[in-house]
């Protein structure tokens, strides 16, 4: 076995096979996850190389693990692939998609240099056998032989394999290079052509590791990813800043000892993030890096994007530099103890912190780093109004029940436009550019659309419970402030359902349809509150005067005894329900406010729902429109027919139903399917005008 550092040319420019064996997984990576983050790394170095050639900048790509093949034949070298087929398919296909490009632009001499990366001459090629240098045996062959051999300029959806993952990998890699590449005969496009092919060429490394036909590559395989504890990124990172400080001459030894705050449990516990574990000290290095880059870094890429940083861009000594990240991840660590206490008023950082905790996220932890780097000295006013703006962003997403997956990206850009202005600006940068996003994923809902949701969202059976708390410990700190008290204990304070959740033996009502309009609002927001400690059973779902006076008691809440002075006269029941949800709606969209005249627009209303979807997407996408009539499908209700509403609401028999199913319950007295029972004019079902959005929501993803 031998280890050797190797650029795509040095590994690629031989006439050469490498196999990708038939027991390999299929081609997996995705846009997210690999595509991106490896096209902005490509990216840079080519946009530094341009700005400081002298630099030589690389970037570091990981390990390949190949083995040269027992059987040679002709004059092709042939290597197995043991590990790293992903990494290689990955740069096979950018590089094809850059040649195309390059091809088109009649640019034929660098087109030919990347297509040397690809393809093997002719003259070593067997008659009827294939060019391609990377041999794919399972079942990506056909899809990346078709794309590999396709004439340029490719039309994707003609291919015969136009929904492989290969295929769609070009296809992205295809447009982000042409964006970044700019209009054709001009003098940039040519040198950034230039320069985006050198990095192709010899822009990249990896560590090749190269076996001999006899060795045992399983064991091999098995010792690189199974066997022992892999290092973490905050391994690599310090292992790195000390070789660093010992090439600068400095004392590492007192370095250790003063300056790296790593390794204390604190910094070693393993923390969730998604569905991955981390240690703490990886998680603030990422979180730092991306303060201090405006970049979003994938975990993978902690440590070569650290390193890529310290060596090409940070212009500083890591003596210099060791001492700022200490003092940062100090205030990180104080910041999180502090949110994990009970008692005391945080200020808006540690508030946010706790926040995060309790809502299961971590996006707006490179924020705060930023907002607090050592030198900026922000008013404490500054800082208050960007938390809160970002705040504002992330949870009223959370109440839409919209994905969070692209909000890390916007984190990172909102830092990238904010560099190199002024601090008085701040607030304004960062609230203009939140208002400005206008896609689903990521934009900024308005007051309108919070309100409408909350009025009738069943939040109690939505929201993860620890979410739902931390909305109402919000509440319930926003109305202390109003009277000068500190702030609520954060204790995990048990959550009450006013109108009990079974409440149909104590609380009766006289009708069906009284039934169903109590029901509907038994784990809405204006249903809940917070107790100091649970009520009995027997208090908790008895008779309102009963429970009344058992909150009375034991209240020191402002949330609940506002509930009780409301009833000193009317019996708790449905429109103080809904006056409730209204008054701790307004409560909260003053807590997380948004610009003035902000309504929250997007311009791609269809794919709000994604897999989730009320009429009102349907509404939203043209499908359907307010006015349209729904007529009952079950035999016993042929001829009964509802009002589609503007809003997504259908009226039935002067009443408003939020649901399909709630409508559909309403007529037949069973629990009912409304998107089965119900169809629209031309026949079709509600399920089948479902489909259809969900089909186009597919396509445009």
């Amino acid at each position: 076995m031998e280890t050797f550092k190797r650029t795509p040319l040095q590994l690629f420019n031989l006439p050469q096979n490498f196999v990708i064996p038939l027991f390999q997984r299929p081609y997996v990576w995705k846009e997210v996850e690999q595509w991106e983050p490896l096209w902005k790394d490509i990216r840079r170095i080519a946009e530094l190389r341009m700005a400081e050639p002298q630099l030589n900048a690389r970037h570091f790509l990981g390990a390949v693990v190949i083995q040269s093949h027992e059987a040679q034949s002709g004059r092709l070298t042939t290597w197995n692939v043991i590990d790293g087929q992903q990494r290689l398919t990955t740069l096979q296909v950018l590089a094809d998609a850059t040649r195309s490009l390059l091809a088109q632009a009649e640019l034929s001499k660098l087109a030919g240099q990347l297509e040397d990366l690809t393809h093997n001459s002719e003259k070593y090629v067997e008659d009827g056998d294939s060019p391609l240098k990377l041999r794919h045996l399972n079942k990506d062959r056909e899809p990346f032989d078709e794309l590999m051999a396709a004439d340029s300029p490719i039309d994707y959806e003609d291919l015969s394999h136009s929904d492989s993952q290969i295929v769609a990998a070009h296809k992205y890699f295809s447009t982000v290079v042409d964006q970044w590449l700019g209009t054709q005969d001009t003098d940039k496009y040519l040198a950034k052509a230039k320069e985006l092919t050198n990095v192709l060429l010899d822009g990249l490394q990896l560590v090749s590791i190269e076996l001999e036909a006899a060795e045992n590559s399983q064991e091999i395989f098995e010792t690189l990813n199974a066997r022992g504890t892999p290092l973490t990124a905050a391994d690599l990172v310090r292992n790195f800043v000390f070789q660093r400080l010992d090439g600068e001459g400095s004392d590492t030894k007192k370095a250790y000892r003063e300056d790296w705050p790593f390794e204390t449990k604190f910094w070693m516990r393993e923390v969730s993030v998604g569905r991955n574990l981390v240690s703490r000290s990886s998680l603030f290095l990422n979180q730092w890096l991306v303060a201090r880059t405006g970049e979003e870094v994938s975990p993978q890429a902690t440590f070569y994007r650290f390193k890529s940083w310290v060596e090409l861009e940070s212009g500083q000594k890591m003596a210099d530099l060791l001492p700022a990240i200490k003092h940062q991840a100090r205030k990180y660590q104080a910041w999180t103890e502090s949110a994990a206490q009970p008692g005391g008023s945080f200020d808006s950082s540690v508030m946010a912190f706790y926040r995060m905790r309790a809502s299961g996220v971590e996006v707006l932890k490179p924020l705060l780093i930023w907002l607090h780097e050592p030198g900026r000295n922000l008013p404490l006013e500054t800082i208050d109004r960007i938390v809160q703006a970002a705040e504002s962003w992330v949870y009223r997403r959370q109440m839409l029940r919209l994905s969070g997956s692209d909000l890390g990206r916007i984190v990172a850009d909102v830092i990238a436009a904010s560099t190199g202005i002024s601090a008085s600006e701040f607030p304004e940068r960062v609230i203009g550019h939140l208002a400005r996003l206008n896609v689903t994923s990521t934009y900024w809902p308005g007051d309108e659309e919070v309100r409408l949701t909350l009025n009738t969202e069943a939040v109690y059976s939505r929201f993860p419970r620890g979410r739902l708390r931390m909305f109402l410990e919000a509440i319930e700190d926003h109305y202390r402030s109003e009277t000068g008290q500190p702030q609520i204990e954060r204790k995990g304070y048990p959550i009450e359902h006013i109108l009990p959740r079974n409440w149909k033996e104590t609380w009766p009502v006289e009708t069906p349809e009284a039934d169903e309009a109590r029901q509907a609002r038994v784990h809405r927001l204006g249903n809940l509150t917070l107790l100091t400690k649970s009520l009995n059973s027997k208090l908790s779902n008895g008779p309102w005067p009963a429970k009344r006076a058992a909150l009375l008691q034991h209240n020191t809440i402002t949330l609940t005894g506002r509930v009780v002075s409301k009833t000193e006269h009317h019996d708790w029941d449905e429109s103080l329900i809904d006056d409730r949800a209204a008054e701790l709606i307004d409560a909260i969209l003053h807590i997380w406010p948004v610009p003035e005249g902000h309504l929250g627009k997007v311009v791609d209303p269809q794919t709000k729902a994604g897999d989730w979807v009320e009429l009102k997407h349907l509404i939203e996408a043209g499908l359907l429109g307010g006015g349209d009539i729904l007529s009952a499908t079950h035999r016993d209700f042929k001829g009964k027919e509802a009002v589609l509403t503007s809003d997504g609401a259908i009226e039935l028999d002067g009443k408003r139903y939020m649901t399909p199913s709630a409508a559909g319950h309403a007529l037949r007295k069973k629990a009912t399917n409304g998107w089965y029972f119900w169809a629209v004019g031309d026949g079709r079902r509600l399920r089948d005008v479902r489909a259809e959005f969900q089909n186009i929501n597919r396509q445009t993803d």
